[in-house]
């Protein structure tokens, strides 16, 4: 009887530290890197500046996209993603996960751009035109830039032709008046400015500044876990921030900060966004 005692005493001390040490390491993915090698050159630097400030260790799960990504959670494969807002509500709505921590791009909002020359003033005056826009889903290059059209009284694919062009081909296509005008995020604006340099556009539209990329948890990942993440970003984000944006991928953020007071009604304007295109129902992605 000691013995069995003693052996069962053994056991559950085995299966406390088996516990312990996995609840030490949590598993880690990104949804728009595409593969382990570009993971871990993007987010190394990020990866090693926060294992030191957690105390935890970091496991890169690599996912080929935001479909992979949701169903690798649903498996219970990764307990952290980092996602866009968009990609977010959807996450919420199939699976229940939740914001820690946003990640905050300066500038970050939607704009539409017409050619200078263009007669075009308002978004109004779009209706029965051709606009384009970034990959399809996209926070900040296909929903806002569609809400803008929204709000001037233009309905999604009705009152206008939407099409998604790449970002240069884009810009081609503008200048050859094949399409009217662009749906683009404020960064993006420098970026085609600077590979068209004789060319001017003009921003007829500037959107709200949309709701940031955010760190999401699965609702399977234990509270004091979830905790520990949310006040190393809040007690030592300067520090990870300055090795996030250390790589050339990163540098969207530079010039940003990380956010521990987040809630899930801060993506409601996001929810609001898929209406304007159509969609009520938020357990898919745009397109798929």
């Amino acid at each position: 009887m000691r013995t069995l005692f003693a052996t069962g005493i053994l056991t559950a001390g085995l299966f406390v530290a088996v516990q312990a040490a996995a609840q030490e390491t949590i598993r880690f993915a990104v949804t728009d890197i595409d593969g382990l090698e570009a993971l871990q050159r993007e987010m190394g630097p990020f990866k090693d500046a926060f294992e030191a400030a957690s105390g935890l260790t970091v496991e890169f799960f690599p996912v080929s996209g935001r479909t992979v990504a949701v169903e690798a959670m649903a498996a219970d494969q990764i307990d952290f993603v980092l996602t866009g807002p968009a990609e977010y509500v959807v996450f919420n709505a199939r699976l229940d996960a939740q914001p820690v921590v946003t990640w905050v791009r300066p500038d970050y909002y939607s704009t539409l751009v017409v050619l200078d020359a263009s007669p075009a003033q308002t978004p109004a005056d779009l209706k029965g035109g051709k606009v384009s826009f970034g990959e399809i889903g996209s926070t900040s290059q296909h929903l806002g830039p569609v809400t803008l059209l929204s709000e001037a009284g233009l309905t999604y694919a009705t009152d206008y032709e939407p099409v998604f062009l790449n970002r240069n081909v884009a810009v081609e296509a503008l200048i050859n008046g094949e399409i009217a005008a662009i749906g683009l995020n404020r960064t993006h604006i420098d970026s085609i400015t600077e590979k068209f340099p004789d060319q001017k556009f003009r921003t007829i539209a500037k959107g709200i500044t949309l709701p940031n990329d955010v760190l999401l948890v699965s609702p399977k990942v234990a509270p004091e876990v979830v905790e520990t993440v949310r006040k190393t970003f809040a007690d030592k984000g300067d520090e990870l921030l300055a090795a996030l944006t250390s790589t050339e991928e990163n540098a969207k953020y530079i010039g940003g900060a990380f956010g521990a007071a987040v809630t899930d009604a801060d993506y409601d304007v996001v929810r609001q966004m898929y209406v304007n295109v159509g969609i009520t129902e938020f357990t898919e992605f745009v397109g798929q």
